[in-house]
Formats: structure tokens, sequence, C-alpha cells
């Protein structure tokens, strides 16, 4: 308990003020959950392993602790009480895909006493943590309890397709009774780790409406911000690699229709914050202090418990944005508009609201007095939508790759592309020389020479040599062949033009007007009969 309160997570009461939950005290809570699961887990041993089918959804046990003990239970300093267990065998199919095995599942609950923590929602649920980090345990209202319990099926088929999710991982569904007071708890996955330090917890849903932190909240050592401290804290979001935000985006567009289909609303994304950059001064600074009881680091017992193992496929070690810091703790790595080194923790959270008659009620009178689209409470494909607009637009962004722009990228263009158009002039004006000596000396044909300067190609062309033009013309961009075209300013075709003059061109122009290279070839009056023009026009 000292060291989950040095980090302030646990109850921030006074330590002879204990917390009550329906009259009832929550060390005798703790003790209760201990022994009730650390009965019915162990009795599970003993069954043997089969498929789940649909009547074990269903199923609920149910066994008596007396304070003496009795041959099956125990003896104990709590009042009585009856510990009913739901859908065992379904339960114990999910921890197993997760890959808990019974003995871990036992020994981080039952064998050092829970940390209470501290409430940041409304609800007056009380929230435990194991002594491990691993699992939280949290009181949960009748209706909740009897909604998990509908949800069982198609939660057992959603993670039978992809159990890399950010939604909750459900491992138990309890109930305490004593004194004819019922109390159920559910286990599931730890988002935030207590080990890493948050410099910054929120809550998000999307909405607007009354979605900011009240003072009461702002005072605590660690406090739960929402939607609108986000905007006005983090006005130019959280940004990813390319590939961790694909990933990112597609886990949260998968959640978020199969909340919609189940008709739940309300949820929230609890967002943890680590600045890896304040955690090496507080190092430097508080170098003795550490948390004796964060286990995390060593070897992890759930599989794809922390946030990124959630996401659609691992992170590559070599391309993430972190790489100083090799004890993540399962973090997903991003940075601030700051540009600071963060790690993430997240998770979807309250996914035990459905839209009945109540919720409907609510959005109805919300609506008529504020605007109906910025209350929580919405139609499930609504709050689907805006859920994940608000994280796409505003919370989760892409780091877009550093490029020129336009202006600068055409100016350093044409600027290379004069710095080699002397070269390309010069070595095509060359090889017409060498070819126009050839013709008269040898008297060969037009045919001839198509055919012996372009080899294999078989087709002809006004730049007998264009391996030299590309080559130089390489050095700014890349022509393709696709995109090099000829512009004859004569009614004449090639064959007519070359097989009317008595030689090759004499002289050459080169100019660049917008982005254009024009190449004009202009024929000697004393060689060609009419005065026409050759122009070569490259179009980049």
């Amino acid at each position: 308990m000292s060291s989950a309160a040095e980090n302030g997570d646990a109850a921030s009461g006074k330590q002879n003020e204990e917390k009550t939950y329906k009259k009832t005290a929550s060390s005798a809570i703790k003790g209760a959950i201990q022994l009730g699961i650390g009965y019915t887990v162990g009795n599970l041993t003993s069954k043997p392993d089969r498929d789940v089918l649909m009547q074990d959804f269903y199923v609920v046990e149910s066994v008596f602790l007396p304070s003496e003990g009795s041959n099956l239970t125990p003896a104990h300093h709590y009042p009585d009480f009856r510990f009913k267990t739901y859908a065992p065998l379904a339960f114990r199919y999910f921890r197993e895909l997760f890959g808990i095995k019974p003995d871990d599942y036992l020994y981080s609950i039952c064998s050092e006493p829970l940390i209470e923590l501290s409430n940041p929602g409304a609800s007056g649920s009380l929230f435990f943590v194991t002594s491990d980090d691993e699992f939280i345990i949290k009181t949960v209202q009748h209706k909740e309890a009897e909604f998990l319990q509908k949800l069982l099926p198609g939660y057992y088929m959603n993670l039978n397709q992809n159990p890399r999710t950010l939604l909750p991982k459900f491992y138990g569904l309890y109930c305490m009774q004593s004194g004819g007071i019922n109390i159920r708890i559910v286990v599931m996955n730890n988002v935030l780790p207590r080990s890493m330090r948050m410099h910054f917890t929120y809550d998000l849903k999307g909405s607007t409406y009354k979605r900011r932190a009240s003072r009461k909240e702002r005072e605590k050592s660690n406090p739960t911000f929402k939607d609108l401290d986000f905007l006005q804290d983090m006005h130019e979001g959280l940004y990813f690699d390319t590939e961790t935000y694909n990933a990112l985006m597609k886990t949260l567009q998968r959640d978020c229709r199969v909340l919609e289909s189940f008709k739940i609303m309300d949820y929230s994304l609890l967002l943890g914050i680590h600045i890896l950059d304040h955690s090496l001064k507080e190092k430097e600074e508080e170098n003795s202090q550490n948390v004796p009881d964060a286990k995390r680091s060593g070897m992890q017992k759930v599989l794809y418990s922390t946030a990124m193992e959630s996401i659609q496929g691992p992170g590559k070690p070599g391309d993430g944005i972190i790489t100083e810091n090799p004890d993540t703790m399962g973090g997903i790595p991003a940075k601030s508009h700051k540009g600071e080194k963060l790690l993430l923790f997240m998770g979807i959270i309250d996914i035990l609201q459905s839209y009945r008659l109540m919720k409907k009620l609510e959005h109805s009178w919300k609506a008529l007095v504020y605007d109906g689209d910025t209350v929580s409470v919405h139609r499930p494909s609504f709050y689907a939508d805006r859920f994940l607009k608000f994280m796409n637009s505003r919370v989760f962004k892409k780091i877009q790759a550093l490029k020129a722009s336009p202006s600068k990228k055409r100016c350093n263009s044409i600027a290379a592309l004069k710095a080699t158009s002397q070269e390309i002039v010069s070595s095509i004006s060359q090889e017409w020389k060498d070819e126009k000596r050839d013709l008269l000396t040898e008297g060969q044909s037009f045919s001839s020479l198509d055919e012996e300067a372009l080899g294999s190609r078989h087709r002809p062309d006004l730049v007998p040599s264009t391996p030299s033009l590309f080559e130089a013309a390489s050095l700014a961009t890349t022509i393709s062949s696709s995109s090099l075209y000829v512009n004859e300013h004569c009614p004449h075709d090639r064959t007519t033009l070359y097989s009317n003059s008595k030689g090759l061109p004499s002289s050459s122009t080169f100019t660049l007007e917008e982005g254009t290279i024009y190449l004009t070839s202009e024929s000697n009056a004393l060689e060609m009969q009419d005065d026409n023009a050759s122009v070569l026009d490259v179009y980049l």
C-alpha cells in the first residue's frame, strides 16, 4: 500500500478512514475476493478441459464460506459470505487464450494483499490492483454484470477472431453475498502500469458537453482529465509513425464496430501519457526512489495485455521513434507537437453501458437543453462514428514525411537541368555531326542509319542516341520512356524529313520554359530545301 501511495495511485483518504461499498468495508471485500477466487479457481483445475458450449455462458457456481471454516473452505476473520462464480468454464477459456495459467492467476490475486486505487470516475465503484500490476478488480452494478453475461457469447466469438484488441480483457465475473448485500466484481487487464509514472491521464469520449475535469479531480496528485482538457493541453495531438498509426486506427475501428453491433455506447478511451524526457530527469534527481513491487519489467505472464500488443501487429524495434529506452513496458511510442518522446498506454473502458430505455431518456432530455450531438449519451452508431472521428482528427495523427515545397522543388529541378543542358546539347550535336559525315562519305540511307543507331528498338527517333539524354537528365529527375514526347512543327514525317535533307541539322537550341525542355534543331539553308525546324519536347 505504501508504494502505491507514493505514486499517487492509492486511495487518498487518511489511514484510519476506510472506504465502504454498500455498507461493507473495503478490507472485507478484498479478503472475500481472495478467499473466493482461491477456492473457485483451485476447484476448477479438477475439471477436464473441453470445448466451450453455449450453456457454459449461463452457468453459475456457488460456495458458502463460513468464518469458522468447513471441510472445503478455510477459516477467516470476515463475516460469513457466499461466493458465486459466473461462467467458470468460459472464463477459464478466456484466461487460457491470453496465456494465463491457473497458478499464475491465483498467485497474482491471492499471494499478497490487493491495493486499493482512487476512483477517477463518478460511478462510485471500488478499484483494486494486484501487487504484480497485472489485474484490475472493479465492483460493478447489477445491470452491468447482467449485461456482461449476455455479452459473453459475442465476446467469445470476437476474441476467437482476433485477441489483439483494445477492448477490456475480462478474466472473471464473481459475486459476494453477505448480510443480504450483493457485491459483484469483474477481473480485467490493467491498462496503466503503476511502475510507469503517467504524467498525463485522460478519459476521452469524443464529446464536449461537461467534458472537463472537476476542481476536486484536478487537486489529486494524479488527476484524470477529459476531452476539453486534452484539446487545451495537447491541441496539436499526438504523432505516430505511419505503421503504428495505421495499426492503431485499424484496431480502434474494428473495436468500435464490435461495440456498435452490441448496441454499446458511452465508453471511453483511457489514455496514459508518459514523457520520456521528464522521466530521465526524474531518475537523475530521485535515483533512490523506486517502486519495489513493480514486476512487469520481468517476464510478462499475460499475452496481448500491453498497449503495443493490443494493436494490430507488434512494433518493429528498429523502426520505432524511441530507441534510447529499451524498457518501454509495452507502451506505444509517440511524439508530442513539441517533439517530446512519449510512451502511450491505452485501452477502451466502461463498455458495459448499453443503449437501453434509461439511456435513451437521458439523451432525449439533454438534447432538449444542449446540442444533442455534443452530449456523451447517444445512439451506438453515432457514438462510434463521433468517437472515431475525434480520435482520428484530434487525438492521434500521422507523422508526415518532410517534403520540399513545390516551388523549391521546381527551382532545384530547373537549376539541375540547366547545369546539364550544355552537356546534352554538345553530345547530341557531336553525334549529329559524326553521323552527317558518315552519310556524306559512305552514302548510307536513313533506314540503315536508323537500324544501326537504334539497334534492337527497330523504330526511328529524332535523337539517335537516347541513353546519353536519359543519363544526363537522371541527375535531376527520372524520365521514363513513356514521358518522352516528340513534337514536329512540319507537315512531313520523320522519314521524309531526313530523306529531303542531304545531311543532319547543323545547329540546335536548348531552352527551358515552365518546367519543359525545348530542344529546337534548325537545318542549314544550304542543306535543306525547306526551312523547317523540328522541336523535341521533354515533359517532366
